[in-house]
C-alpha cells in the first residue's frame, strides 16, 4: 500500500439535508483513522476537517471500529496480535486484548456486548474471535475461510458475515450459536475485501478486488443476486444510513463508485485521490481514505466533487465513525374537529 490517505466529504443537498435533519448530530462524531505505517490513529473532527488527536497504538493497525455507544474505539494491531481499546473521551489507550495471530478486521454487535475480530488460526484457516466487551475476554473462536479480511454484523445482531479474501467466499455465522450456517461463493467472486449490510438487513454488498465487481447478496436466502461492475480494485464498500446508496472505493482506479441500491446501477464515479482504500458516510457527508496521499479527502455529494483534503498519519488504512442514529418512521396524525 502507498503511504497516504484522503477522506472526501459529500453533502447531500438542501432537500436531503432537510430529510436527514435528525441525523445531523452524527456528523459531529469524530472519525478514527488507523494509520498502518504509523502505528497510530488520527482523530479527525468532521466539523473542522482537522486532526484533533494522534493516538499511539500497536504495530500495523489494520482495522478500527467504534462501539455503538461511542465510548470506545477498538483498533486491530496486526503486528501485535491484539486490539487496542481507546477511550473516545480522552483519546488514550485504556486496555488491550490479545486475540491471536495477524488479526485483520473488527465489528461490533448492535448492542455492543460482543466484538468480532478476524485472525489467523492456522495456515489456510482464519477464525473469528468473539470477545465479551464487558470482561475483555475471548469467549469463542469460529473457524472461517482463508484470509478473513473484513466483517459485518446484521442490524438485528443475529448473523455475522465474513469476507474471506484468499478463500474467495463469504462465511455466514449464526451469532447465537457461533457456528457457520452458510458459505457463499461462485458467480465470479474472487478475493472479496469488504462487506456492508443495508440498514434494513435485507442485503449485503461485497467489494471484490480482483473481479472489479460488487456482489449483492439477499440475506434471506444468502444467494448472490447481482454482480455490479464498479471499476478496478474495489477495496471497500459502505452503505448510506438511509440504505439508498452504496459507496465503493476503487483502489486501482483512484475513484469512488456510487451505487443506487434500488436498481444496483452506478449513478456516479468520483475521482478521489490516489489509492482509495476506505470509505464511510454519515448520510450528510462521506469520507474516502486515499492510501496513496496520506490524506483524507472531502467530497460534496450534491456535486460529487472533492472540496477538501485532510493530512493524517503514515499509510492510513481503515476508518470508523460512530454509528448513525436512525430515526423511526413518523406516521402523520390527522386532527379533526368535532
Amino acid at each position: 500500500m502507498a503511504a497516504l490517505l484522503a477522506v472526501t466529504v459529500l453533502s447531500v443537498g438542501a432537500a436531503a439535508q432537510a430529510g436527514a435533519a435528525t441525523q445531523a448530530s452524527a456528523t459531529t462524531h469524530d472519525i478514527y483513522v488507523a494509520n498502518l505505517g504509523g502505528s497510530s490513529v488520527s482523530v479527525v473532527d468532521p466539523t473542522t476537517n482537522a486532526v484533533v488527536a494522534t493516538v499511539p497504538v500497536g504495530s500495523f493497525p489494520v482495522g478500527v471500529a467504534i462501539t455503538p455507544d461511542y465510548s470506545q474505539a477498538w483498533v486491530v494491531n496486526e503486528g501485535n496480535s491484539d486490539v487496542s481499546v481507546i477511550s473516545t473521551a480522552t483519546n488514550t489507550v485504556t486496555a488491550s486484548v490479545l486475540v491471536g495471530g495477524l488479526p485483520d478486521a473488527i465489528a461490533f454487535s448492535p448492542d455492543g456486548t460482543r466484538a468480532y475480530v478476524a485472525y489467523v488460526q492456522s495456515p489456510g484457516v482464519d477464525a473469528v474471535a468473539v470477545i465479551d466487551t464487558s470482561t475483555l475476554t475471548v469467549i469463542a473462536s469460529i473457524p472461517v475461510g482463508d484470509n478473513a479480511f473484513n466483517i459485518a454484523v446484521t442490524p438485528d445482531g443475529s448473523r455475522v458475515y465474513v469476507a474471506n479474501f484468499i478463500g474467495n467466499s463469504i462465511s455466514v455465522i449464526n451469532a447465537a450459536t457461533n457456528t457457520i450456517i452458510k458459505t457463499i461463493s461462485g458467480s465470479g467472486m474472487d478475493t472479496p475485501t469488504d462487506i456492508a449490510i443495508t440498514p434494513d438487513g435485507t442485503r449485503a454488498y461485497v467489494a471484490d478486488f480482483n473481479s472489479g465487481h460488487v456482489f449483492a447478496i439477499d440475506t434471506a436466502t444468502n444467494a448472490i443476486t447481482a454482480a455490479i461492475p464498479t471499476g478496478p480494485g474495489p477495496e471497500a464498500v459502505y452503505i448510506s444510513p438511509d440504505g439508498t446508496r452504496a459507496y465503493v472505493a476503487n483502489a486501482n482506479a483512484n475513484d469512488v463508485a456510487v451505487i443506487d441500491t434500488a436498481t444496483n446501477a452506478i449513478t456516479a464515479t468520483i475521482p478521489a485521490g490516489s489509492e482509495p482504500v476506505g470509505v464511510l458516510t454519515s448520510g450528510i457527508t462521506a469520507y474516502v481514505a486515499d492510501a496513496g496521499t496520506n490524506t483524507v479527502a472531502v467530497i460534496d455529494t450534491a456535486t460529487n466533487t472533492v472540496t477538501a483534503t485532510i493530512p493524517v498519519g503514515n499509510t492510513p488504512f481503515a476508518m470508523a465513525q460512530a454509528p448513525v442514529f436512525q430515526p423511526p418512521a413518523v406516521t402523520p396524525v390527522s386532527l379533526r374537529s368535532r
